[in-house]
């Protein structure tokens, strides 16, 4: 629920900062941040505070378990900071959004066999959370797959025809 939280609360700070700055993309801006901050907070508990209940929640057929959530926790703070710069955004979300698909077993995993759980740690609110999180980074991915904006062209240069010929000077 935390990851949660924060997603939505930096989000939300940052589109009525960036609104007042006159940010030319506010709601851009300000998912980047929120998103960021949500993977700096998941990805800092699989080395501090949560590590030990993260790393039981990998399903029993991975081994490593240690080795997975130290990875995927480096992955998710590597993809928060690339978020930080507009033009590896997109490529930070979509490898995230990769993270997120590939962890879900995970949180199915903890929601079947996890004992006394807090209510959002059920199936389904879990797994409404996790489509939360998958819609924040494709709304950050998907723009960029739409097309890259373009570049405004230089005008091409006329120049006159050196030899103007019987009609007189041509624009080419």
């Amino acid at each position: 629920m935390e990851p949660l939280i924060v997603l939505v609360t930096v989000t939300g700070v940052s589109e009525v900062i960036a609104r007042r700055r006159g940010h030319p993309d506010p709601e851009g801006v300000a998912l980047r941040a929120g998103v960021c901050a949500m993977f700096l907070l998941t990805g800092t508990v699989h080395f501090i505070g949560k590590r030990e209940e993260l790393i039981a929640m990998v399903p029993g057929q991975l081994p490593w378990p240690g080795a997975v959530v130290t990875v995927t926790g480096v992955l998710e703070l590597l993809g928060a900071l690339g978020l930080l710069d507009r033009r590896l955004a997109p490529w930070a979300a979509r490898g995230l959004g990769i993270l997120l698909v590939a962890m879900f077993p995970a949180n199915v995993h903890l929601a079947l066999t996890g004992d006394d759980l807090p209510w959002w740690d059920h199936l389904v609110p879990r797994t409404l959370m996790q489509g939360a999180f998958l819609a924040a980074v494709a709304g950050i991915a998907l723009p960029a797959l739409r097309g890259r904006p373009r570049r405004p062209r230089r005008p091409r240069r006329r120049v006159a025809d050196p030899d103007p010929g019987p009609l007189g000077p041509t624009i080419q």
